[in-house]
Parts: structure tokens; sequence; C-alpha cells
């Protein structure tokens, strides 16, 4: 995305508050308070700065398991802290190959009924055949959650997907030729179907184009956008960068070839380049 201020998105490495930090946090803040001490005197006790109990407890800050103990000890809770770690945050930690920062767009995700995406290095992970994502996550936690993923796709009612592949896609190789055509021919089958909805754009220059972007509208017709940059990913629910995204979507998919002639190029690209 061309000129997107990433300081606005919720940072990597500082991963937002979810329902299960904020839940944790309460569950230190009543122990703290149980044990009548203060903020700053735990945080003494655990050698820590004062504001990061305050974040822990307001679900800022997801701590790690070993903190989670010493809380215990710090505030003769027995092991009740670290159950709560082990209710609350261990599950967002379950698959640490899928970023934070993308597991939460993941969930807006799932509730959408469209969905228009511009991939801009990789087949979009909706449309990934198993062969393809395992070259890419290499773990094969991931790859089931990919797989998972993908069930939005059968929905019933059938949500919409509106993708742009950019060309190069089609001749950059991810894993053996045989996989490459397995999953080009893949792509020719889904393009078939009435709620997908996929073109390629022929390699060039597209103003405002920077990298990936996927715009998630979700039933009460609210957005949230997932752009890539340098650094990994971030989400945003602000109509400002979601409007300039859509208007980038919308000259993407103008200049790009129609649904026909994009199977006509694939096929063309299996036939010369994959077989």
């Amino acid at each position: 995305m061309a000129d997107v201020d990433y300081r606005r998105f919720q940072a990597v490495g500082n991963p937002p508050k979810t329902t299960e930090s904020i839940n944790f946090g309460r569950e230190v803040r009543q122990r703290r308070k149980r044990a009548k001490i203060s903020q700053q005197e735990l945080a003494d006790r655990l050698s820590v700065v004062r504001s990061y109990i305050s974040q822990v407890e307001t679900g800022a800050a997801q701590c790690r398991e070993d903190f989670a103990q010493r809380m215990d000890s710090a505030l003769n809770t027995g092991t009740e802290i670290h159950e709560a770690w082990k209710e609350f945050i261990e599950p967002l930690h379950e698959d640490d190959v899928i970023p934070q920062y993308f597991a939460d767009f993941e969930k807006a995700e799932q509730k959408a009924n469209e969905i228009r995406a511009y991939e801009a290095y990789r087949v979009h992970g909706l449309l990934q055949t198993q062969s393809y994502a395992r070259v890419l996550l290499n773990d094969e936690d991931a790859l089931a959650r990919r797989i998972k993923r993908q069930e939005w796709l059968a929905r019933n009612p059938a949500p919409l997907l509106c993708a742009v592949l950019d060309e190069s896609i089609l001749y950059r190789q991810i894993g053996t030729p045989e996989v490459m055509r397995e999953q080009l021919q893949y792509l020719v089958e889904v393009s078939e179907r009435e709620n997908i909805k996929l073109q390629v754009a022929p390699v060039s220059w597209y103003r405002g184009v920077r990298g990936s972007f996927i715009i998630a509208t979700l039933p009460n017709r609210q957005e949230v956008m997932y752009a890539t940059h340098q650094f990994g990913g971030a989400m945003t629910h602000e109509p400002f960068h979601i409007e300039r995204a859509a208007r980038t979507m919308a000259t993407l998919q103008a200049e790009a070839l129609n649904v026909k002639d994009t199977r006509a190029l694939i096929r063309k690209v299996i036939e010369e380049r994959w077989t």
C-alpha cells in the first residue's frame, strides 16, 4: 500500500488487547488487591517497572508463563495466576508460526461475507493447495490452520472472494514444478465457482500498489483491512486506510485480465512453464 502510516496500525511485536488478555489481567488485578499490595509493590517484588504490571492488568501486555508463576509466588496465590495464564493466554500462542498481528485479522476474516484481496508475491492463502502451503509454512500445525481457514469458502450462503494476483506469481516457483502445476490447475478449477472472482494483473506498475492487502467486509458492512509491509503485517479498522485500499483494488480490478482471460493465461503458463 502507498503512503500508509503503519504507526497507527496495531504494532508488530506489541499485540493488541484481546478478550483473553483482558480477562487474564482482571484475574491478576483481583489477586493483587486481595493481597492488599499496590502495583508498585508487586513490581518491586518482581524486579520490573510498575507500568508493566499495569499493562498486564489491563490486557495490554501478554506476559510469559514463567512471569505468571513468579506472580503466584509474589502474591502467595499458589497456582491461581498460572492456571489463569493457561486458560486465557496460552491459547493465544499455541501456533507461534502464525503471527498475532495476522491471527487477529483471521478472526475477522472468518466472519466476513466478502473479501477483496491483492497478492503481489504468492497465491492468496484462501486459494493455496496443501502442497503449495506446506512449502511456504514448513510446519504441520500451521498447515492445518491454513487448510481450516479455507473452510470460509465453503460456507452457506457462499461468501464472495474477489482476488487479484500479480502475474509474476504464476512463474515464481514455490516447491517443485509438480507443486506449481497442481496449484495453478487448482486456480483454474476454483475460478469456475460463482463466488470466486479471480483475476491476474499483468506485470506492470500500478499507482498506489506497494504490497499485498486484504479487505474483509463483515455482515454489518463494517470493514477491516490487513496489509503486509517490510516487517510483517498490520491490521486496521480506520476508514481512511480502507478507502485508499478500496480505490487501489478498484484500479487493479480494472487493469487486470477479466476472469475468462485469467483462466486462459493460467492454462497457458501451466502448459509452457510447469508441464
